[in-house]
């Protein structure tokens, strides 16, 4: 690391549970974010500021003046910008020395694939199920650490699908594909502008976690947070045996 990294990351060396050598794993790893709003926008934030090497954003919207109240990424200034540049303007004023890759579309299909085997964690702040789907069918695929959060109105949530680990669950065991569970946006229930940073800034933590290998992942666990009263719960999620997505990956 040069002086100036040894500076910049000081306060993350004094903690023993990272050093020099957990701050060179951060700086090494590349980072896979799509959906750059509400949660997108702080786990960006800290994962660029905590000096992680290469951000890969992905995101097919641009910046609309209703995006503001949370999506701290972008200014009024970048109305009208797709956000991933917005956001990765951003990023680099934060910090010069993360190298932001910025990829202005819904990621689907082989770009996906090939996005999530490069990538050594990913981060799924998007705000539809068949994304999250995908997402996860391809970290599942290559075995890649999945840090997915949610949040809607006063709820959030946040939990890792990490299939190198036995027994993990993935999130299709969680919210079955298919399966009755009810797709809302923010756009017809609304959500309280401070929740998607709780969130965000907890995804952040659980991949700098995972990149550094310190600490308890929240791997198995759903993360549930009552932001009107303030209150966190914390869920065991097994992995399906019949799970069409985890069970054929041939783990026991």
């Amino acid at each position: 690391m040069t002086d100036d990294q040894l500076l910049r990351y000081s306060r993350h060396i004094l903690l023993p549970q990272i050093g020099v050598e957990g701050q060179e794993a951060i700086v090494a790893a590349r980072v896979l974010i799509v959906g750059a709003g509400g949660l997108g926008s702080p786990a960006a934030y800290y994962l660029a500021a905590a000096g992680v090497g290469t951000l890969v954003l992905a995101d097919g919207d641009t910046v609309d003046l209703t995006n503001l109240q949370r999506q701290i990424l972008h200014m009024s200034d970048a109305i009208g910008r797709p956000k991933v540049e917005s956001g990765r303007d951003t990023l680099t004023s934060i910090n010069p020395e993360c190298h932001v890759l910025p990829i202005a579309e819904r990621l689907a299909g082989d770009r996906l694939d090939a996005e999530v085997a490069a990538a050594d964690i990913v981060l799924d702040c998007s705000d539809n199920f068949a994304t999250r789907h995908a997402i996860n069918r391809a970290c599942v695929g290559h075995a890649k650490p999945l840090v997915s959060g949610a949040a809607i109105r006063f709820d959030g949530q946040v939990a890792v699908f990490d299939s190198r680990r036995d027994h993990a669950p993935c999130y299709n065991c969680l919210f079955p594909e298919g399966g009755d569970v009810e797709e809302v946006r923010c756009a017809v229930m609304g959500v309280f502008a401070p929740l998607t940073g709780i969130i965000g800034s907890t995804q952040a933590a659980e991949a700098l976690k995972l990149l550094i290998g310190c600490g308890e992942p929240l791997a198995g666990r759903l993360l549930l947070l009552d932001g009107l009263a303030m209150d966190w719960r914390s869920i065991a999620v097994p992995r399906d045996p019949a799970c069409p997505v985890c069970s054929a990956s041939g783990r026991a």
